[in-house]
């Protein structure tokens, strides 16, 4: 019997009881328990008594004996009337008085009263409380605040036989939700149901109808709970230690929990309320906490970089943060942050924002969203509004908005803001970090103590009038002053770099825990691709001559816009839809076309339409493109978003999409991010995607919907195996591979500086020009600061005639220069100003710089025919990710070496070199892109070397280790080869044979240089 007692469920509620009632918890007797009310009536007003006497001694005064009849009685109207989660925090009214029914922490420790009230709270435990008179069941633990239920927890034991499954059973069948202690938002708020290795929650009761979501930590990525830490007997342990803990489960109720009320469109396109508790996921409670405390800790200055899975929930992550941020003291009872700014685009987060904040403290005015101007910007980081939401775009004309606010006072104005100390919160990081508008806010915030920075500096370089120079160098670093918190999904090396630490994020949230939480969709579970085999003649009597890489480019064109083509995949489509998803979710299910151009798109609008017609099916099409789009096919004709979607304007269509009326969403790089439809379904896909683009792009089918448990993708173009790489370097969360050298920074500015370009001095005119103090300014610097680039423009445009391919190269460099300084000076604090001089000079000359003669463009519907065109399926199924590894994600390097000049071949050549190698290996774009890779290694002096000293075999091990970062930096120029080259040894071996022999020819002048490489 003692064995039994032992792994009995009673056991394990004693554990748990045993721990909160050692740490804070008060033991609440369940005979205490009024059943109708559903509270802990004696315990509520002793609570009272204690921490409100002259408010109880007037009520009393007017009531005698009635007086704790008449608060019970308008407590629990107040509760049921506004909820127990909004009295808990902001009181209940008895005849005219505010009655508090519980005190939460104050931020900082300098009121003794707060203190005193806060210690005073009952933290109730009560194990099996019998809840109703209609029932005779028990809950096995219930947590109450000063007699006010507010979590109950379901407890099963492995070792009997029951799992945390049967305590979500009996929290569907046994539980009864209009049972008083269970109704939505009115006792209770959160339910947990628990054994020894996992923990589930909700916050509403509804009979079979109950969705419970998973409370765990996750195990290296992973779904699930870690072993138990030595000394700690369960892996669910962290529910009672951790989260339930006095002060934790307290700061939870005062500043986490809170009511989302949404306006939705239900399945039949209806406008609806619809209302949410929140309570927070582990994750997100986890990433808050340890936010706050590293800010609290370290003080502004410092960088964290959150990288939360799509379905992470990050809107409520960010709003818990800004608010926590906001109100943030020091050990010292200082306030760490004077205002917190949310960096984002989203309309969502500013209603969200508002709405939980307003719930927490019952005031208006905390956050500011700034939607009209600059100069409302302005005012409110001069006012240290505590929450000010605003977009990138804005911080550029700050400057000039306090000088104008300054003279309206008037006063005078650098231009520069009291040094505040300020906490920027950036919604989607990769979109946020990099360029001059991320510079300039880096700038205003800096304040006065940047300006005062720079100062000091110019005068040690004895360099007074460059004052701006060391201003404009200064901000691209970090400011002590200000702490970025960062959040994205899909972090890129920059990413990682300039907001992570230590090569990684500060807190991870992966796509396979949410995946196996079950927040979103595995998008890659059914993914069916089609090859196309196709054969081109020449119809035209005459054989042109072509540029092999535009006129392949053109040919690839004619076949995607080919006629034939888009009725072919139209027709799978349209009957996939009929046949497949219009029958999912519910008979709700919609589908996505992701086109490659915006002409595609207009002609797919118009094949779908035509062939739904023929057909007499019940499917209707919008389509989203930006702009005007002209039909090459038929002078004059254009198309825009709205004419073809019949009247529907821009903005209206996510919400007419949602509408039951409208089925397929085809589009040209729109919706492609961003877009939240849980009842996108489907995706047909006719564009090249890869990278981010790829994971993002897939990622709009993975939202939920009770109706929906899987998607299906249709995939025309893209590899599965790059799929999967795309996907594999996020699945488990970002690795960052190698970055950036810089010392290869000091090695591009020699090699411009010595290509005779431009001269030192020219630099320095321009630079001092361009820097002048805003007051010395006049109108005729313009023209100096073009007579200062003008001669580099000259010599440049003598070098593109004498030799182009040289001139090309350099412009590269110079893109290469600005690339590159503008990442590393972000994250390495130069002190360089010949750097900086040399960047600018050079930003301002590139648009300057003559182009080479554009390429022909060809049209080749008259002179190519379709011959022969086959689709066919060539896989279906999952691309499983669970064994991938992430592929390092590394940093820039020197990249864009400029074109090579093209070599005419003739058109008859060209299309039957794409015939006989499409589908199964590379075409004459690959074959340009093999030759400008061998163009740039025999120009690296290690190779020149290699070659001169080295026999063939040799120069060949040489040449190995050079060819695979010249592929690294040219990633984006041919992705397809990229690929295959880094996953495919044997390809990777034929690669590096080939482009090695040409190179050692090349270079030793054996034989002549041969035109193509084949392999």
């Amino acid at each position: 019997m003692a064995h039994v007692a032992r792994t009995s469920e009673a056991a394990f509620e004693t554990v748990i009881e045993s721990h909160l009632l050692q740490h804070g918890y008060q033991s609440v007797d369940r005979q205490c328990f009024d059943k109708e009310r559903a509270i802990f009536p004696e315990t509520a007003l002793a609570f009272i008594r204690q921490t409100q006497p002259i408010t109880w001694s007037k009520l009393e005064s007017l009531l005698g004996d009635r007086t704790g009849e008449q608060l019970l009685r308008d407590l629990c109207k107040w509760m049921d009337d506004y909820g127990s989660l909004a009295t808990l925090r902001h009181g209940f009214k008895c005849y005219g008085r505010l009655v508090h029914i519980a005190f939460f922490k104050a931020a900082h420790t300098m009121n003794p009263e707060l203190d005193a009230n806060y210690a005073a709270n009952c933290l109730g435990l009560t194990r099996q409380l019998r809840y109703s008179a209609r029932s005779g069941h028990s809950l096995d633990l219930t947590i109450s605040l000063n007699g006010i239920p507010v979590a109950t927890v379901e407890l099963k034991n492995p070792l009997t036989q029951q799992t945390v499954t049967d305590a979500i059973t009996q929290y569907k069948q046994d539980r009864d939700p209009r049972d008083p202690i269970f109704e939505f938002k009115r006792r209770a708020l959160v339910h947990f149901a628990a054994d020894t290795e996992l923990v589930y929650m909700t916050t509403r009761l509804a009979g079979n109808a109950t969705h419970f979501l998973p409370f765990n930590k996750g195990v290296n990525g992973d779904a699930g709970n870690p072993e138990a830490p030595k000394g700690r007997s369960y892996r669910t342990g962290y529910l009672w230690e951790e989260v339930l803990q006095r002060d934790s489960f307290l700061d939870l109720l005062a500043r986490f929990i809170h009511l989302q009320v949404d306006e939705k469109l239900n399945d039949e396109g209806r406008k609806i309320k619809k209302e949410s508790l929140i309570f927070p996921r582990y994750h997100q409670l986890q990433a808050v906490r340890s936010l706050v405390r590293a800010a609290e800790i370290e003080g502004p200055g410092h960088n964290y970089l959150i990288e939360h899975s799509a379905g992470s929930g990050k809107s409520n992550t960010i709003s818990w943060l800004a608010h926590r941020l906001a109100s943030l003291h020091d050990q010292a009872n200082n306030k760490v942050f004077d205002s917190v700014i949310v960096i984002t685009d989203r309309v969502v987060l500013d209603k969200q924002l508002q709405d939980n904040i307003y719930q927490f403290e019952h005031k208006r005015g905390v956050v500011e969203k700034i939607d009209e101007s600059s100069r409302q910007l302005a005012e409110a980081l001069e006012n240290a509004v505590p929450i000010i939401i605003t977009t990138l775009q804005k911080f550029p004309f700050v400057s000039d908005q306090l000088k104008k606010l300054a003279e309206k006072r008037g006063e005078t104005s650098t231009g520069d803001l009291p040094t505040r100390r300020c906490a920027v919160i950036i919604d989607e990081a990769h979109s946020s970090q990099g360029g001059d508008t991320a510079t300039e806010l880096k700038r205003v915030l800096g304040g006065e103590d940047l300006y005062n920075r720079a100062k000091e500096i110019a005068t040690e370089e004895g360099a007074d009038s460059l004052e701006e120079l060391y201003r404009n160098m200064a901000k691209r670093g970090r400011q002590p002053n200000v702490s970025f918190f960062a959040f994205t999904a899909t972090p890129k090396h920059p990413t990682l770099s300039i907001f992570g630490r230590d090569k990684t994020s500060f807190h991870k949230y992966t796509m396979r825990q949410a995946i196996e939480e079950g927040f979103i969709l595995d998008v890659l579970k059914n993914y069916t691709t089609y090859a196309t085999y196709y054969k081109l003649v020449k119809a035209a009597e005459d054989d042109p001559q072509v540029e092999r890489k535009n006129a392949a480019r053109a040919l690839a064109r004619f076949l995607r816009l080919h006629p034939h083509n888009i009725a072919q995949k139209t027709e799978i489509m349209v009957e996939h839809f009929q046949a497949a998803t219009r029958h999912k979710i519910g008979g709700h299910a919609k589908a996505m076309v992701v086109t490659g151009s915006r002409l595609e798109a207009v002609r797919y609008k118009q094949s779908f339409d035509q062939y739904i017609r023929a057909k007499g099916y019940s499917i209707k099409s919008l389509v989203a493109f930006s702009g005007v789009v002209n039909d090459d096919k038929v002078p004059g004709v254009t198309y825009t978003e709205e004419g073809m979607n019949k009247g529907v304007k821009e903005k209206e269509l996510p919400e007419t999409f949602a509408t039951p009326d409208y089925h397929v969403l085809l589009v040209a790089e729109k919706y492609q991010t961003g877009f939240d439809q849980p009842l996108l379904h489907t995706m047909y896909v006719d564009k090249r995607l890869a990278g981010i683009q790829a994971v993002q792009t897939l990622s709009r089918l993975n939202r939920m919907h009770p109706l929906k448990n899987d998607t299906f993708v249709l995939d025309f173009v893209n590899d599965r195996e790059e799929i999967k790489e795309a996907f594999g370097a996020y699945y488990q969360g970002a690795v960052m591979g190698d970055g950036a050298d810089p010392a290869q920074l000091y090695r591009i500015q020699t090699e411009l500086n010595i290509a005779g370009i431009y001269e030192p001095e020219e630099v320095e005119e321009f630079s001092f020009i361009y820097f002048k103090p805003k007051q010395k300014q006049s109108p005729a610097d313009h023209q100096a600061m073009n007579a200062a680039l003008d001669p580099a423009v000259t010599r440049f445009t003598e070098l593109l005639k004498d030799n182009p391919d040289e001139a090309e190269l350099w412009r590269g460099k110079v893109q290469a220069f600005r690339n590159l300084y503008n990442f590393l000076s972000q994250i390495i604090p130069y002190q360089d100003s010949d750097l900086e001089k040399l960047f600018i000079f050079l930003r301002h000359l590139s648009p300057k710089l003559p182009r080479r003669n554009s390429a022909p463009t060809y049209n080749f519907d008259d002179s190519v025919r379709l011959e022969y065109y086959r689709l066919e399926k060539i896989s279906e199924g999952s691309i499983n990710l669970k064994n991938s590894y992430p592929s390092p994600l590394d940093g820039p390097t020197e990249v864009g070496t400029g074109m090579v000049h093209e070599e005419a071949v003739p058109l008859s050549r060209l299309v039957d070199k794409i015939n006989e190698r499409f589908g199964t290996d590379f075409n004459q774009a690959d074959q340009y892109f093999f030759d400008q890779i061998v163009e740039i290694a025999v120009l690296d002096e290690n190779i020149i070397t290699a070659a001169e000293t080295n026999p063939e075999e040799k120069f060949e091990l040489v040449f190995k280790n050079v060819l695979q970062q010249l592929f690294i930096e040219r990633i984006d120029q041919n992705e397809d080869i990229f690929a295959r080259f880094m996953n495919d040894n044997a390809f990777q071996k034929a690669v590096t044979a080939g482009l090695a022999s040409e190179a050692y020819r090349k270079l030793t002048a054996k034989t002549p240089r041969q035109k193509s490489i084949e392999f």
